[in-house]
């Protein structure tokens, strides 16, 4: 097996937060070494790095729509991704114990475009960014829509810091008002994707917990890129009889009741306080999301 087949296997292996966190690594590094090829073709770096940030003109989004997502796999310096990284990995040990990697991703890719439409708005609606222009570059967007939606969705279950336990909807208020008491003194465009992460983070949890996902429009969007590579297959045409079956909205209701029982178990005891069979339901309920 070549090193190229090894890493691949490994990365294949990777849990959804895992791989976004080394694809975003890898797009952090690798402009290090494509800067000398720009150098000897004398194409500015600030040139090239325009196609993939997110700048405050719709006009400039209109004509490069992709810089809404791509701008998040972008970093300033070591400090911003290291940081970005660590409070993804650790979000995402709490989400992906309760639901899917495709739901974490389609939370995840909401988070990155509802924070970039927050700093489009907001640089065109208050006077205070009159004449300012910085582009937009960081997964913080992202990261936030995870972290507020595990603070929302399960607010008592606490997690260690330093020496006391603190619940996670404490840590989401604070990390909300931080930004927007900071807005006024440092990179008040990155705050703003901040909130915009936050509010999709809360509002997913809020709906989620009514049976209703609101991320379901990337459904579409992954099943059409899923079928360009999958080939067609020609299928005999039957008749099925099909039994009367409870509607899906009830059918939906009754497993969010039990997940919201199963959860509120873990705020109060922990993870290991479930039973066998409730670890179970929990672990095929975030599968069928």
């Amino acid at each position: 097996m070549s090193i190229f087949d090894d890493l691949k296997y490994k990365f294949q292996k990777f849990s959804i937060a895992e791989k976004l966190i080394v694809i975003n690594i890898f797009f952090f590094v690798v402009p290090f070494f494509l800067q000398t090829i720009f150098w000897l073709i004398k194409i500015p770096t600030s040139q090239v790095g325009s196609w993939f940030h997110l700048l405050p003109d719709f006009t400039e989004v209109l004509f490069r729509p992709w810089t809404l997502l791509t701008y998040s796999f972008m970093h300033g310096n070591v400090s911003h991704i290291l940081w970005n990284m660590v409070l993804l990995y650790f979000a995402s040990r709490i989400y992906l114990n309760l639901f899917s990697e495709k739901q974490f991703l389609k939370n995840y890719i909401l988070g990155v475009l509802v924070g970039g439409l927050f700093f489009l708005i907001g640089y065109n609606l208050f006077p205070v960014f009159e004449g300012i222009y910085p582009p937009l570059v960081g997964a913080s967007a992202g990261v936030m829509a995870i972290l507020i939606f595990v603070a929302t969705y399960t607010p008592n279950q606490e997690v260690r810091l330093l020496f006391i336990n603190v619940k996670l909807q404490y840590i989401g208020i604070a990390f909300v008002i931080i930004d927007i008491l900071q807005m006024p003194y440092s990179n008040a465009g990155g705050r703003l994707a901040h909130l915009g992460g936050a509010f999709i983070g809360y509002l997913y949890a809020s709906q989620l917990r009514k049976g209703k996902d609101i991320g379901s429009v990337l459904d579409r969007i992954f099943n059409f890129i899923c079928s360009l590579f999958t080939p067609k297959k020609t299928k005999n045409m039957r008749t099925v009889h099909r039994s009367k079956k409870p509607s899906k909205e009830n059918l939906i209701k009754l497993q969010q009741e039990k997940i919201d029982t199963i959860l509120d178990k873990i705020s109060k005891s922990g993870y290991e306080s479930l039973n066998q069979e409730e670890k179970d339901f929990l672990f095929r309920a975030g599968k069928n999301n």
